[in-house]
């Protein structure tokens, strides 16, 4: 079963419009490999070293495109040390999240593909978009559901967190 999308998009102004959660926090970056559309595979474990931010979405999820320019925003700014992944919850045609990438020119935020929904499972996501964020380590830090602006003041606050580990 696919996630919902939230009711509660991002907020102008950088308020968010979700909520956080630290029940998780210290758990460990899931081995787990996401595709692209030419099937192409990034093994999340890999990515350790720098603090990571994973964002699941999906192209039928309002909330989720909103915050979208702003996460690819970020994923294009060296001095946040920060590295962006978004994986698309999308079940249908891979080609469709990359098509949807191009036309609205995120060119930062790579079609990251998760059609089993084993991502949406291992967090027991049940709405979009969630943001799961992680320390250099590998150690997660928070959770985010619902829509949020990246590139607010909160947002900055938040992702502070993983820095200073």
């Amino acid at each position: 079963m696919q996630p919902q999308a939230s009711a509660s998009p991002a907020k102008p102004g950088g308020e968010a419009g979700g909520k956080l959660d630290r029940a998780h926090k210290g758990s460990a970056l899931p081995d787990i490999t996401v595709k692209d559309p030419e099937g192409h595979e990034l093994k999340l474990p890999s990515l350790k070293g720098k603090p990571l931010l994973i964002n699941l979405w999906a192209t039928w999820c309002a909330p989720c495109i909103a915050e979208l320019p702003t996460l690819n925003a970020m994923a294009n700014r060296a001095d946040l040390n920060l590295q962006v992944v978004t994986v698309s919850q999308d079940m249908s045609d891979p080609a469709k999240v990359q098509a949807f990438l191009d036309q609205h020119g995120f060119a930062q935020l790579p079609a990251w593909l998760d059609p089993k929904g084993d991502l949406a499972s291992h967090y027991g996501v049940q709405t979009l978009p969630t943001t799961i964020y992680y320390d250099a380590a590998g150690r997660e830090v928070w959770r985010y559901t619902g829509g949020m602006n990246w590139s607010g003041a909160e947002a900055t606050a938040m992702l502070a967190e993983g820095q200073s580990r």
